[in-house]
């Protein structure tokens, strides 16, 4: 082919048209391409973060592209599972993944070798099998490659030890993938007929809602008790005057109700050589009280008893650090310090292993894989953390031995724990390149795994045994303190708070009784789960993985089955009713422990090469009968009643909590005989209906304040008689009903029966077909003038739906847009050249 137009263009060079020349480039270009591509090799990765990363580790032998996560799964229209001939799954490219598709296929063709270097995990490998499916690549000249961090050294061990697609991780995301499709796809459409439109239910997230719900019931059912304290403080010195000076000081507390911190408590009494200590026994038995009387008379015998110390024992302990962090421990401590969602944790923990630009340094990965269940970590990294700490604290902070720490049952030990790629590069040092949430989750990481191979802390503790004597009584104090005689790992990771000073004393020693008192208590009943609590629930019970914590807690608020308040989970009414539904019908797939066996058999199919199909015949099999008892059987829930201590005010019967779209809420027991009802609160309390000072403009009778699921508004007290319902303003007032549609005599072009008509929106006027919501059409109303010229002419509306769409669509003018400086860019711009310059000949 090239010879020929090298002749052409030769032999006729005057006469050669302008269209055979660019033919001639064309070849000539492709020619050229196709001899410079050759022996190249393609890489492929997830995300476009990534690959800019990964890029400058690799020499142009080698293009680097993003297939941006999966590429092909199962549809989400039907189950796309064929149950009956043995569970086998029919995948589709996922919507608008079809471009990406074909340009991965054509780099693919023009390259030697594919490496597939999707995440480790068993996400990862299904993403890497899916576009060695889609891609049609031959196998021996495809390859697996995968890295624990994105850092030159691991790149390129990864890419001289080339493997090949693990089939067993592929089966066993498979198999789950397939499990909870099963599981979604057929019980969801029967909560829909049962309780309400738009529920979902899942192997995993449906147990996780069931542990709030039992939760929220034992909170409910909690009966607290009595019982009472008597804590007294002593002073060696026999000082008379230190009672008084104690009770001013208490006094004078800031916010009185509040009154003084234990912090600055313990201040005061260092500073007076005094101090706390608890009552533990009265008369040889330990001390337990649960009445004021009994309570009044022991606090009498205290008060006319005369104190020494009877033992003082000191020893010193050795704390060690914590090991350092897995999936679910980091979103924990991301939780309790920093108040991030788990969700949040896992995006920033992305975002950092993927790589941040560090200026000069270019894109570095700054932690390791961030799903993993393994405390293990490498000799290099131990090493290296080793080293940093000899050099910034000195050899007294680095161990005789590194320290190890032994892995969860399962976890992988090919996987490492989440930890900073490289120690050197301290989270002050890179802080200007770095968000404030990728510094704080950054730091967090680093200190960890820093604090993880330094030495114990060292403590110095005491225990100081009080004896107390009166007139046929006796009683025994008892008081503890301890003093960091080495700080160790408690350098970079602090722990707790200061511990009370002790003043000196010795055995024998004479104390008084600065303040003796009695405090009343009661049992509380056990806490509501937080994230972080919550998500070592789930660890601890195996419901599961690492991977997928944050996204069980997503949804199953986003579904509204719990909701968080001040930071902690409560259940809500449809999140009951769901759970009471699925215990009754599918006891088995709300079972912890058989949520448990099945996590555990999906991890068999990966390690021990467990038949994937028989693992979900094991399932599939009470599954499916419970399917139909639960179809035949199930009532709805707004048919179901539950008692209340309440009586109906209209008739003097009993009332009965039932369920509705909004949720729970008390109605006659006599409906539809008495058709009362009213709004209850969260715990099941009755809201009384309050009458505001507004009238109904219909019927003139007072409006009732009500909530809804769009929020507060005004109805009718005539109601149902008069269905009047008023939107209320910020302040409370009743916002006047929004005006009748206009009419504008366009017909509508997808339904072609209805007109359209000119509606009010926040955002200004729209047309809308007056057929909504059987059709709901929206057009802009800069198109109205231009519809009517078009009707008039019979142009309108056009019997094609996507030509009538075409011309109603208003083109959108591109944006003109200003260069701005980022922050980031300018946080860059403040480091200096000397911490570059150091960071360039560390790298």
């Amino acid at each position: 082919m090239l010879s020929i137009l090298y002749s052409v263009v030769e032999k006729g060079q005057n006469k050669a048209r302008n269209a055979e020349i660019e033919l001639f480039y064309y070849y000539i270009g492709k020619h050229i391409m196709a001899k410079s591509v050759k022996g190249k090799s393609l890489v492929i990765v997830e995300s476009p973060a990534k690959a800019k990363t990964i890029n400058k580790y690799l020499g142009s032998d080698f293009e680097v592209q993003a297939s941006v996560g999966h590429i092909r799964d199962l549809p989400s229209k039907g189950i796309n599972v064929d149950i009956e001939n043995n569970f086998e799954p029919t995948y589709a490219i996922t919507p608008g993944r079809k471009k990406m598709v074909s340009t991965l296929k054509l780099a693919a063709k023009k390259c030697d070798q594919v490496y597939l270097a999707t995440d480790l995990d068993r996400e990862g490998e299904a993403i890497a099998w899916h576009l060695k499916e889609c891609l049609n690549l031959k196998d021996e000249n495809t390859y697996r490659v995968v890295f624990n961090a994105i850092t030159k050294n691991a790149i390129q061990k990864a890419f001289e030890n080339p493997g090949k697609i693990d089939m067993g991780r592929v089966l066993a995301q498979q198999a789950r993938r397939i499990l909870d499709r099963i599981v979604g796809y057929q019980i969801s459409p029967l909560l829909w007929k049962k309780v309400a439109r738009g529920l979902s239910a899942g192997r995993v997230q449906s147990v996780a809602v069931k542990i709030i719900v039992l939760r929220e019931r034992e909170i409910r059912a909690f009966d607290p008790e009595e019982y009472w304290m008597m804590p007294a403080v002593f002073t060696p010195d026999g000082q008379s005057d230190l009672t008084s000076a104690w009770q001013d000081f208490l006094a004078s507390a800031p916010d009185p109700d509040k009154g003084r911190t234990l912090i600055e408590q313990d201040q005061w009494l260092a500073k007076h050589d005094a101090f706390n200590a608890e009552l533990i026994s009265v008369n040889g038995e330990k001390f337990h009280v649960d009445t004021q009387k009994a309570a009044e008379a022991t606090l009498a015998n205290l008060e006319k008893a005369t104190y020494g110390i009877s033992d003082i024992i000191t020893r010193r302990i050795k704390s060690k650090p914590s090991p350092p962090f897995i999936t679910s421990t980091l979103q924990q401590a991301a939780s309790n310090r920093m108040g991030f969602a788990a969700k949040r944790t896992m995006r920033v923990a992305q975002q950092l292993y993927e790589g941040i630009d560090l200026g000069s340094m270019g894109a570095l990965g700054l932690i390791t894989y961030m799903r993993t269940d393994s405390t293990h970590l490498s000799n290099e990294a131990i090493d290296a953390a080793r080293h940093f700490i000899e050099g910034k604290f000195g050899p007294d902070y680095v161990p005789e031995k590194p320290n190890r720490y032994a892995s969860k049952k399962g976890a992988q030990e090919a996987h490492e724990a989440v930890r900073p790629t490289d120690p050197d590069l301290a989270p002050d040092d890179i802080r200007g390149f770095l968000s404030d949430e990728q510094y704080k989750l950054y730091n967090l990481i680093w200190q960890r795994f820093i604090a993880c191979q330094m030495a114990a802390a060292e403590w110095d503790t005491t225990r100081v045994e009080i004896a107390g004597t009166a007139d046929q009584f006796s009683c025994q104090y008892r008081t503890t303190g301890r003093v960091l005689v080495f700080d160790g790992f408690t350098r970079v990771w602090p722990t707790g708070g200061k511990e009370p000073q002790l003043p000196v004393m010795r055995t024998g020693n004479a104390l008084t009784a600065v303040d003796v008192k009695a405090i009343q208590h009661f049992t509380k009943p056990p806490a509501r789960y937080t994230e972080a609590s919550l998500v070592k629930t789930l660890e601890k019970e195996g419901i599961g993985r690492p991977s997928t914590y944050a996204s069980i807690i997503s949804t199953i608020q986003d579904r509204k089955y719990v909701e968080q308040l001040e930071r902690k989970f409560h259940a809500t009414d449809i999140g009951e009713v769901v759970t009471d539904k699925l215990d009754d019908f599918f006891p088995q797939v709300m079972d912890v422990a058989f949520t448990r066996h099945m996590e555990e058999q999906l991890d068999k199919i990966e390690e021990q090469h467990l038949d994937w199909v028989l693992v979900l015949n094991e399932f599939y099999g009470p599954f499916s009968k419970k399917l139909e008892e639960a179809t035949e059987q199930m009532k709805h829930a707004k048919a179901e009643t539950q008692p209340s201590d309440y009586t109906c005010p209209e008739c003097e019967k009993a009332m009965v909590y039932r369920f509705g779209k909004n949720g729970r809420f008390l109605s006659c027991s006599d409906y539809p005989t008495c058709k009362y009802a009213c709004p209850c609160d969260r715990e099941g309390k009755r809201v009384e209906q309050v009458e505001s000072e507004h009238k109904c403009p219909n019927c003139s009778k007072p409006l009732i304040e009500k909530t809804g699921r769009f929020g507060a508004f005004l109805g009718c007290s005539g109601y149902p008689e008069c269905k009047t319902i008023l939107k209320m303003d910020a302040d409370g007032n009743p916002l006047p009903p929004a005006p009748p549609p206009e009419p504008t005599g366009v017909r509508c072009y997808k339904c072609k029966d209805g007109e359209l008509v000119i509606r009010q929106s926040k955002r200004g006027p729209f047309m809308g077909c007056n057929r909504f919501p059987r059709c709901r059409t929206i057009v802009s109303m800069k198109k109205l003038d231009e519809l009517k010229e078009l009707q008039e002419q019979g142009k309108w509306p056009p019997k094609d739906i996507e030509e009538g769409k075409a011309i109603a669509s208003v083109k959108k003018e591109p944006k003109k847009t200003k260069k701005k400086t980022t922050k980031k860019k300018a946080a860059k711009k403040k480091v200096t050249k000397k911490t570059v310059k150091k960071k360039v000949k560390k790298a």
